[in-house]
């Protein structure tokens, strides 16, 4: 075996290996062994079919299977031997292979960069704090009160109108014929409330008790159903009552309503929640300001490939949020070439912040428990009511879902560790400042350098990757085919 190295510039390795075809063979031989000593063929015990036999039976696979060993370990033999932390995965190609050959193939890697933190006991921080204003409080309350609608009857024979609800029946035809789930009985439907197809809420508004109306409407034809997909159709609707909605009245009735002990019990929950929110934007503060300050102190070469698979992420987004926005780079205020430079200097730091954490969490043994992903996974699950347990089973499953969760979690661990070393100043402000989008702040400070114009893209993160969300959906139960 020869392992030659041919380039050492900067963070790139690469090498040149031979492996003779002795070796080859016998672990080819050593694997066929394996396999023979189970392997059951008609006219032969366990463990005694000729080797022969065996090659011409199995040679093929057992090769594939030898060759992707071999350079496995191969590969990694030439990083241990030159000491050498691959930044990501290396780049391997066989350049040369016949059966009862050498094999030959080339090695690429991109390394670590050799760097020391900083002394985090120096770094002092800036972490935005807001106290819970008891208006804050209040809107709140209002909020989930007109959430929690109350309709009551109209007294007399008042026409309908929008805001309003109907007690309804209604029969669907389609060329005359009923349809699936296109009849109920008793059901209250608010008028502006969009939740039935186009059209079918606005031909009811000026109706009232008693009366009769033929609501005629066309399904989208991205509908749901479709065998109803872009289908004329008419509806009899009886309507029984018109109702008007009554004001909820926030009291210790109003709490209990919602599962809580009285009204004051309401308002420590919802003080609770406001405090939680808060809470989360500090911490948002506190770690925008500390990656700043990390990346203000810590300047090292980043590995290209790293580099350039970001800043291809990043451009990526950029190009879809034109698309989105029927926008071209030539309507921009800056040419491509320079959103490039800047979105590669994004890239960079991205990278080099990434490569930064990653390396204070090897050197401190900071580590992401099972338990911990588990936990995220059934907060990822409760995203999708009634699915809850497939989403989890999903997650199970697929270790690169995992993986997902697992990078943010790790982050987060890693930037406290930081923070309980620093020194860290709270500054009160109010709501309005600690809730303003820290790209519209920076971009009112005088600068250098422009930032981007689509500055969605260009919004911090470090080495880890958002998780999924999206996730497959279910058959959902059915609804009346008048819905949405």
């Amino acid at each position: 075996m020869q392992i030659t190295q041919t380039n050492s510039d900067g963070l790139k390795r690469d090498f040149t290996v031979v492996v003779d075809a002795t070796e080859i063979d016998t672990r080819v031989t050593e694997r066929l062994t394996t396999v023979g000593a189970d392997i059951k063929l008609p006219g032969f015990r366990p463990g005694k079919v000729p080797m022969g036999i065996l090659r011409q039976r199995f040679g093929k696979s057992v090769m594939g299977e030898v060759l992707e060993q071999t350079v496995n370990e191969v590969s990694q033999k030439a990083l241990d031997d030159n000491d050498l932390r691959p930044a990501q995965q290396p780049k391997i190609e066989i350049t040369k292979f016949d059966e009862g050959s050498d094999l030959e193939f080339t090695l690429e890697v991109e390394i670590m960069p050799d760097f020391k933190p900083m002394d985090f006991s120096k770094l002092k921080l800036t972490k935005m704090v807001a106290e819970v204003e008891e208006s804050k409080v209040d809107e709140a309350l209002e909020q989930i009160a007109g959430q929690q609608k109350n309709f009551e009857a109209v007294k007399g024979t008042r026409k309908s109108k929008e805001g309003d609800a109907l007690l309804i029946d209604f029969l669907g035809k389609v060329d005359g014929v009923a349809f699936e789930g296109g009849a109920a009985e008793g059901h209250q439907l608010e008028l502006g409330s969009n939740t039935f197809i186009p059209g079918f809420e606005g031909q009811l508004v000026g109706t009232k008790a008693g009366d009769e109306v033929a609501v005629k409407v066309t399904f989208p034809e991205n509908y749901g159903q479709p065998d109803l997909a872009g289908k004329d159709a008419v509806f009899d609707v009886k309507v029984h009552e018109v109702r008007e909605s009554a004001p909820v009245e926030i009291n210790d009735a109003f709490a209990e309503k919602l599962g809580l002990e009285n009204l004051e019990a309401l308002k420590e929950a919802v003080r609770g929640k406001i405090t939680e929110e808060y809470t989360q934007l500090s911490r948002q503060s506190l770690k925008r300001s500390m990656l700043d300050a990390l990346a203000e102190n810590h300047d090292f070469e980043v590995p290209p490939g790293m580099k350039q698979t970001e800043f291809e992420s990043i451009w990526a987004e950029f190009e879809k949020e034109l698309e989105q926005s029927e926008q071209k780079i030539e309507d921009q205020d800056k040419s491509e070439e320079d959103l490039r430079s800047e979105y590669m200097d994004i890239a960079d730091r991205r990278v080099r912040l990434g490569l930064l954490l990653a390396e204070v969490g090897r050197i401190n043994n900071i580590e992401v428990s099972q338990e911990e992903v588990n936990m995220a996974m059934v907060s990822q699950a409760r995203n999708y009511p009634g699915q809850e347990q497939m989403i989890f089973e999903m997650f199970q499953k697929r270790p690169e879902m995992q993986n997902q969760l697992r990078a943010p979690i790790f982050e987060d661990k890693v930037v406290d560790f930081i923070a309980e070393l620093a020194t860290v100043t709270e500054n009160k402000v109010s709501v309005d400042d600690l809730m303003k989008d820290p790209d519209e702040e920076d971009a009112e400070k005088p600068k250098k350098k422009a930032a981007p114009k689509k500055k969605a893209a260009a919004k911090e993160k470090t080495d880890t990757k958002d998780a999924p969300k999206k996730a497959p959906k279910k058959a959902a139960a059915k609804k009346p085919a008048v819905d949405k």
